[in-house]
């Protein structure tokens, strides 16, 4: 994949990333458990997100090492194939805790890298 379809990708992710933190930031831990709605919306997006990593090429991943990518696509294939045993808890924590370094990162590099 060439640099600028990692770019678009990047773009994507941020994208993405943002929504989801949009919704998370409008919810309460405990909405999290009663609003299935916004659950479904933040598990896709979130899908959504470990995909588009998935698509990055080696060489960017590998330049950016210090991103847990295994992990990131290993959460999209996780919601995809245990979509029932999804644990709420840790999705919170992914929601505030992971998702906005994620986000910090994806603006830093895309900022950097105007072509």
């Amino acid at each position: 994949m060439s640099r600028h379809d990692d770019r678009v990708t990047l773009q994507q992710m941020r994208d993405n990333v943002r929504r989801a933190g949009s919704l998370a930031d409008r919810l309460s831990r405990t909405e999290l458990d009663t609003d299935w709605v916004a659950t479904l919306a933040l598990v896709q997006l979130l899908q959504i997100i470990g995909e588009a990593a998935r698509r990055l090429s080696e060489r960017f991943r590998d330049e950016h090492g210090g991103v847990p990518w295994s992990r990131i696509i290993g959460l999209r294939n996780r919601l995809i194939h245990g979509y029932d045993t999804v644990d709420l808890d840790r999705l919170w924590l992914i929601l505030t805790q992971d998702l906005p370094e994620l986000a910090s990162f994806l603006d830093r590099v895309l900022d950097t890298e105007q072509a």
